[in-house]
């Protein structure tokens, strides 16, 4: 059971900040999200980039995830590869 406090505060999560405000944000792409980002350019058909930052890939995702429809249902906080591994810091 989620107590009154946390679900009065659930709205400020760090999901739900812009990428260009994440403290590590100008550190290179986990290993989740660079996965991901070579699965979705794949599907695309557009070159992968290995040099973005972690903000730089969560866009770059986000944009893919659109082109290619897979992150339809997702909202710009995260999927299973992004949130386990570019969690803003």
């Amino acid at each position: 059971m989620t107590d009154k406090t946390t679900q009065a505060h659930a709205g400020e999560s760090n999901m739900a900040k812009d990428p260009s405000d994440w403290v590590t944000g100008d550190e290179s792409m986990t290993g989740a999200q660079q996965s991901y980002l070579k699965t979705l350019s794949e599907e695309a058909k557009v070159p992968f980039d290995p040099s973005l930052t972690k903000a730089q890939a969560s866009v770059r995702i986000d944009e893919l995830q659109q082109q290619t429809g897979r992150g339809a249902a997702a909202s710009h906080g995260d999927q299973a590869p992004r949130a386990s591994g570019s969690a803003p810091g």
